[in-house]
């Protein structure tokens, strides 16, 4: 009997329509385009409307998921939702999207690992598949990060976007899907990159509110000195136990964090600018969002088969890559 693998079957997505560029941000904050530009790689960044959620940019992207497989809601079995940005604290965001879109056969839970979640999800996705229990699996990865952040802090608000996409996981026995993964965490730096206040450590409390504690706080060298290393050498490390050069890869798929740190990855791969997908400059950093709009935006240019290499970094700190071979023709 065939082994079973986990393959990305259809992938769908969506980024709210309002543009925050960087001219905007001059206007804002002490910054000016060119320097986010050459310090990050970030043209302009997509902006949520207030009164929505990200449950709300997850149904989009699952209800086109779902039209370009041919396929009902009622028949997704599992729905894991990766978010730092839940639309509440409880219950699970995955539950209100399983309601929107009538998926009511379908169980699921919330995934939170910073900017990793999508690629953990995608790790715990494909252990349901895998067992053979189930056929359906969708993983979402997405944040509206205008909710959590100070636009008075040019550290933080120049980088993040708002945004989501999902893929679709079904059995596959060709050899195509998800072949392997490393991941990584390491909660020492938690206190390098965070949201203070919000959890059961610092509950809200008008003094956490004036504090202005309930947004993103990062130290930025610290965290893009760990990000340039762990990415990069994670990404090679998963290469080199499963014997690929940088020939047999046909595409990098990186955490849209910083245009450095990307770059930095693809020189340790050796690979060319030619196979490294890249959207930073259009969306920022949509946290969970950034490898599934990734997929979604160049999903005509995949092949079946293709070699790629999905790699990531996180708040917390969390990190890994994941290789996989591409299971479908657009």
């Amino acid at each position: 009997m065939s082994k079973i693998q986990a393959a990305i079957t259809a992938v769908g997505g969506y980024v709210p329509k309002k543009i925050l560029s960087n001219k905007d941000l001059e206007t804002m904050v002490d910054t000016t385009d060119e320097w986010i530009k050459s310090r990050t790689g970030i043209l302009e960044r997509r902006i949520l409307e207030d009164g929505k959620a990200t449950s709300d940019m997850a149904c989009i992207a699952v209800n086109e998921l779902l039209q370009k497989r041919g396929i009902s809601a009622l028949e997704i079995d599992v729905v894991i939702c990766c978010t730092i940005t839940g639309d509440l604290i409880f219950p699970a965001t995955a539950n209100i999207i399983c309601d929107k879109v009538g998926a009511k056969n379908a169980w699921g839970f919330d995934l939170a690992a910073a900017c990793s979640g999508f690629l953990f999800g995608l790790e715990t996705g494909s252990k349901f598949i895998e067992s053979g229990k189930y056929k359906k699996v969708i993983v979402i990865g997405g944040d509206k990060m205008s909710a959590i952040l100070d636009y008075t802090d040019r550290n933080t608000c120049i980088i993040f976007g708002d945004g989501t996409g999902a893929v679709l996981l079904e059995p596959n026995e060709e050899g195509l899907g998800i072949c392997d993964s490393i991941l990584r965490t390491d909660g020492s730096g938690r206190e390098f990159l965070h949201q203070k206040a919000g959890g059961s450590l610092n509950p809200p409390t008008a003094e956490t509110i004036s504090a202005r504690e309930h947004y993103v706080y990062q130290e930025g060298k610290t965290v893009f000195k760990f990000a340039v290393t762990n990415m990069a050498e994670v990404s090679k490390e998963i290469m080199d136990r499963n014997n690929l050069t940088a020939h047999d890869i046909d595409y990098l798929v990186a955490h849209q964090a910083n245009k450095r740190i990307i770059d930095a990855t693809a020189d340790r791969m050796e690979i060319g600018s030619e196979k490294v997908l890249m959207n930073i400059q259009r969306y920022g950093n949509t946290t969970n969002g950034t490898l599934p709009l990734l997929l979604w935006d160049f999903e005509k240019q995949l092949k079946k088969g293709d070699t790629l290499i999905l790699s990531t970094f996180g708040g917390g700190f969390t990190w890994g890559s994941i290789y996989l071979k591409w299971a479908y023709n657009s």
